[in-house]
């Protein structure tokens, strides 16, 4: 891959960085937002199964941040050490539509899938 090429994914990682950390960001402080709430107990019980559901959504959105945060963070130092788009499993080339569609990504379709299904 090219100087040029890795520079624009470069590029398309920070950008897609900032873009989940300002989305984390707002989830914590959303979360920070909702704690000590005063209610009635009848309230409570009503919005007991919503309030479930938000923290669950929210824990898992959390998550996924981090988690893609990571990848792209990884991504970032395969460029800086000259092997972005080498697929880790076989070695190969990544098409750069795959890399378009999913920057971070550290394995080719082919290696994907076997390690989605077995």
């Amino acid at each position: 891959m090219s100087a040029v090429d890795t520079d624009r994914f470069r590029r398309l990682l920070l950008d897609e960085r900032e873009r989940v950390t300002g989305a984390l960001t707002e989830i914590e402080q959303e979360q920070e937002g909702e704690g000590g709430e005063e209610g009635s107990a009848e309230t409570h019980l009503r919005d007991a199964a919503s309030e479930t559901f938000e923290l669950e959504l929210d824990v898992t959105l959390t998550d996924n941040s981090r988690s893609v945060l990571g990848q792209i963070d990884s991504a970032l130092e395969r460029i800086d050490e000259g092997n972005y788009g080498t697929c880790r499993i076989c070695g190969k080339p990544i098409p750069e539509e795959r890399l378009e569609a999913l920057p971070y990504a550290d394995l080719c379709i082919d290696d994907q899938r076997k390690l989605e299904h077995g």
